[in-house]
């Protein structure tokens, strides 16, 4: 039987700037996306941080989030995520309750533990490149305690932020951070967009290991996945070349702007391969061979909720990318 109809479907967003394109263009798509989201029955639309990086607009997370749940009205609104080692929870606790404030039961916080970019950044960031590893625990129970109600005693403080009880979820691509939910009794979020060889094994970490909590008394996870969905599979297989330029930059050592399709990628085959490693989770084709690919996709994760990161060049071909997605899942 398909689980097709019964997989709730969200969006993360990075914020991706094209070349040719500016900033400001970025930022309408960003809301454009949003509302067509909202309208199609997505539940959530993640944006995530990242630094010192050209082609992501997405830095100043918060307020982009702001902006996004401002210019919609059901759709929940999120990080996917606010990378906790780059703040003081302090910090994180006062801006997201002033967003749950502003948008009452709309406002998730997803938390990663990476730093969302290179070392001399996060020097850049006033940190110590080593903090949030070890006491990245501590870190999010102090941020819990935050948004959490006030305690007899207590002398610091997030307002606004308490009583918020913002939703907290771990995001993470290896199994510290599945563990780590898993103990916590939080949901959690696996990075399948460009790390999918840990995925299966997280998520049996995560479900394994999973101790109800006072937020969730069982497990609940989101699988981030690359879907490339166009009318046939030619065309979505162009498109896909977006993609994959993007991560053979990486690849290269080097970190681009969103590029035009090619009829052809100039690869070697370890760049190929590696490339692939990335994108092993991706889904890429038309209706349906996304209908079966996602199936199976669902079947081997067992995933509550898929969250979907779309890279295109051309805004109109991820709206309608989005649109296929919907009319498999949600109609």
């Amino acid at each position: 039987m398909s689980r097709l109809n019964d997989v709730r479907l969200s969006v993360l967003d990075l914020a991706p700037v094209r070349q040719g394109g500016s900033i400001s263009e970025t930022f309408a798509n960003t809301v454009s996306l949003a509302q067509h989201a909202e309208q199609l029955g997505y539940t959530r639309f993640w944006l995530a941080e990242h630094h010192n990086a050209a082609g992501i607009a997405s830095a100043a997370t918060s307020v982009l989030i702001g902006h996004v749940a401002g210019a919609t009205s059901t759709l929940r609104v999120g990080s996917g995520g606010i990378m906790l080692p780059n703040h003081a929870p302090l910090v994180v606790a006062e801006q997201f309750g002033t967003l749950a404030t502003l948008y009452p039961d709309r406002i998730d916080l997803g938390l990663g533990r990476a730093p969302g970019t290179d070392g001399m950044t996060v020097r850049a960031l006033k940190r110590d490149p080593m903090s949030g590893v070890s006491d990245f625990p501590q870190q999010v129970a102090e941020l819990q305690r935050f948004l959490g109600d006030g305690q007899p005693g207590q002398q610091v403080h997030a307002w606004p932020g308490e009583g918020t009880h913002v939703p907290i979820w771990l995001l993470g691509s290896s199994g510290y951070s599945a563990q780590l939910a898993a103990q916590m009794g939080l949901p959690f979020a696996f990075a399948g967009q460009f790390a999918p060889g840990y995925m299966l094994e997280a998520i049996r970490l995560y479900r394994e290991q999973f101790q109800p909590s006072a937020v969730l008394d069982q497990p609940y996870v989101i699988t981030g996945i690359p879907i490339v969905a166009a009318d046939t599979d030619e065309q979505a297989q162009y498109h896909a070349t977006t993609q994959q330029q993007k991560f053979l930059a990486l690849a290269r050592g080097r970190r681009i702007q969103l590029a035009p399709p090619v009829e052809q990628m100039d690869w070697s085959p370890q760049e190929q391969a590696a490339v692939q490693q990335n994108l092993g989770a991706s889904i890429v084709g038309g209706p349906e061979t996304v209908r079966s690919e996602l199936e199976r996709f669902l079947e081997l994760t067992g995933a509550d909720e898929v969250m979907v990161n779309s890279d295109f060049y051309y805004h109109e071909d991820r709206l309608h990318s989005y649109e296929i997605l919907a009319n498999l899942c949600l109609r």
